[in-house]
């Protein structure tokens, strides 16, 4: 490889970070982060994240989901295995109260039954299914058999617990990748974004992982159904007003 190439191959990989850390700094980076959840600091905040997970992978908007985790996070539940010790008609006043009225009745009837799940096969404690499942593959199977999850959820959950569980190690989510992809944050001879390279840029602009791919994956919410129509790169229009700004 000639120097030139070299150079050109380092200045890109600056310029990716560069963007990388735009992304964070611009739309956010972990979901758990956000409602004042530490994954990395133990059992009892990995048993707060899957509940919110839960929550989040509701067909309702993501401010009705962090609201409602607030309420029940104040009215003393801290883990999905207290829901089936909850009477019916307190849990459906929670969900009102964050904003569930019409899915309330559902999704009262979905958490207990997960409660119950959680507690017939997990001693009621989440972080069981992370230290019997150590593999990504075992790890996926038991939470998709788990009541109401599915690929949105089981991503979301794990994606955010990369460096916690030993299985937690999903592949980069189609959303996360679609950012990626928008900002043209490919390594080098690569057609599509990859892990090892966002890894790369995270370590380069200093922020983590996991914030990087959740920055990523608000990229892609944040453009609905304009994403065709903007040019991505550091022309972003999600990103550009502010990367003119640091430009100035």
């Amino acid at each position: 490889m000639t120097r030139a190439a070299v150079t050109g191959r380092a200045e890109n990989s600056a310029e990716d970070a560069r963007l990388a850390r735009l992304v964070v700094a611009t739309l956010g980076g972990r979901y758990s982060t956000e409602l004042g959840i530490d994954v990395d600091a133990g059992d009892a905040q990995v048993e707060r994240w899957f509940l919110a997970a839960t929550l989040f992978g509701t067909r309702i908007s993501a401010a009705i989901a962090e609201r409602t985790f607030r309420v029940l996070s104040d009215a003393g539940l801290a883990r999905i295995g207290q829901a089936r010790h909850i009477p019916e008609e307190d849990l459906i006043a929670y969900l009102d109260e964050g904003g569930y009225a019409r899915y309330d009745f559902r999704t009262t009837t979905r958490l207990q039954a997960l409660s119950g799940v959680i507690g017939e096969r997990y001693d009621g404690q989440v972080a069981v299914i992370g230290q019997r499942l150590t593999t990504y593959p075992e790890l996926r199977r038991a939470l998709d058999a788990l009541p109401g999850w599915g690929p949105v959820t089981i991503q979301l959950f794990l994606r955010e617990l990369r460096g916690v569980w030993p299985g937690a190690q999903p592949p980069l989510g189609q959303r996360a990748a679609a950012g990626a992809r928008h900002l043209g944050l490919l390594g080098p001879g690569q057609a599509g974004p990859d892990l090892p390279y966002l890894s790369q840029l995270a370590t380069q602009c200093h922020t983590d992982l996991r914030d990087l791919e959740s920055g990523l994956v608000r990229l892609t919410l944040a453009h609905h159904q304009g994403m065709a129509s903007c040019p991505g790169g550091q022309a972003c229009g999600v990103l550009a007003p502010v990367a003119g700004q640091g430009r100035g």
